[in-house]
């Protein structure tokens, strides 16, 4: 549903994760990831043994728990289902200790910076397979949904042919109002350009039941609790915010935005709705 359709009164699109049932071999496991700049990365991967080599290559990107892993296992099933092949690049805390290091991608901090492992990791899973599309796509839930918006923001040469936020806990809003990381605001202007982002193949996908005010988890920053009280309310609140910059920017806001019922805070619930958009995509 394109948000530039929304009504007023912002009415949701709706999605159901149905669970999907495991078929076929696959080739589960991990490699070391060394061909960019920053330190390795072990990436966890499901590769079925049914999937064409010119099979969509979805990069899952982690949560705070830096559980790649855990990720990858949430896709396996579903990689048999629809024929993807799925890698989960693990940022440990180590080299990537806190939020501005892996959800904001690195921005504004030291090298090394998350953004900047993506599309070399692109390249080697491209030769790891001798072929394979010319785009990836990119998902990420919770901490990872917050890297993959700003992903989309400030890395606008990405090759990404889709990229899908799911449930992120606090957003980068298209406001100059609000300073960085809230907002666009003392970012040197070269790093983004905003009327581009809305054209973007950006997709939000929220949990209908993510609506827990007092998860531990959320970040309740005076700023952030402006955003909303709870991830679905926070969501919403970005996409509002989105829809007016697109409009006084006199562009199209060509994001998509999706609410998935009867699931939470939970990748796993949040995987089956992205997988199924996903498989439509490729039809």
């Amino acid at each position: 549903m394109s948000v530039g359709g929304l009504a007023a009164a912002l009415c949701l699109s709706q999605v159901s994760a149905k669970a999907v049932t495991e078929g076929g071999d696959a080739h589960v496991g991990s490699f070391t990831f060394d061909a960019w700049d920053g330190p390795s990365l072990q990436v966890y991967f499901v590769e079925p043994a049914s999937a064409p080599q010119d099979a969509p290559i979805v990069i899952v990107m982690h949560g705070a728990g830096r559980n790649a892993d855990d990720y990858r296992d949430n896709w396996i099933d579903l990689a048999k289902q629809y024929g993807f092949v799925v890698y989960a690049p693990a940022f440990d805390r180590k080299h990537f200790p806190k939020a501005r290091h892996y959800n904001m991608g690195g921005l504004t901090a030291e090298k090394p910076r998350a953004f900047d492992a993506i599309d070399p990791l692109f390249d080697m899973i491209k030769k790891r397979r001798t072929s394979g599309p010319d785009k990836y796509i990119l998902f990420g839930h919770s901490a990872g949904a917050q890297f993959v918006h700003r992903f989309v923001f400030f890395r606008p040469k990405a090759r990404y042919k889709m990229a899908i936020a799911a449930n992120a806990g606090w957003y980068t809003l298209t406001r100059k109002d609000q300073n960085w990381p809230y907002g666009l605001g003392k970012l040197k202007k070269r790093r983004y350009n905003m009327k581009e982002v809305f054209q973007k193949p950006l997709v939000i996908l929220l949990g209908a039941k993510d609506n827990v005010p007092n998860d531990k988890n959320l970040r309740t920053t005076p700023k952030a609790m402006a955003q909303g009280p709870h991830r679905l309310a926070r969501g919403v609140y970005f996409l509002k915010t989105a829809k007016a910059s697109a409009e006084a920017s006199r562009v199209t806001l060509k994001w998509r935005f999706q609410i998935i019922p009867g699931v939470g805070h939970d990748n796993r619930g949040m995987a089956i709705a992205a997988a199924a958009l996903i498989a439509q995509e490729q039809n």
